[in-house]
């Protein structure tokens, strides 16, 4: 439950690193991505909570107001990403500067 949304940024972070040789650039983007969906679904529950189902009643920090991320599964699904990817590309930097990953045809 709470390991699809890691499990499909790691995914993502690995797709673009390979395409870009860059893992910081995807654990930007997987992470983004994520952090935006719960984002978004933190602006509707504070919209039906208490902007009377309008909008326009919303504030630019309603999003952020802690009284519309009471479960931690919300937290999680933005959180787990955020620090997995942020962890692979740590980690990858780190093997890199020590040789570990070599580029092919390198002697």
């Amino acid at each position: 439950m709470y390991f699809e949304h890691i499990v499909l940024a790691v995914i993502v972070q690995v797709v673009i690193a390979r395409a870009t040789g860059n893992w910081w650039a995807g654990a930007g983007i997987a992470s983004a991505y994520f952090i935006g969906r719960e984002v978004a679904q933190a602006e509707y529950r504070w919209i039906e909570m208490f902007g009377h189902g309008l909008r326009a009643n919303m504030p630019w920090w309603g999003p952020f107001d802690l009284r519309v991320w009471p479960k931690l599964d919300q937290w999680v699904d933005w959180l787990g990403p955020l620090c997995a990817t942020l962890l692979l590309a740590g980690c990858m930097r780190r093997f890199a500067a020590h040789g570990a990953t070599k580029k092919p045809g390198a002697s």
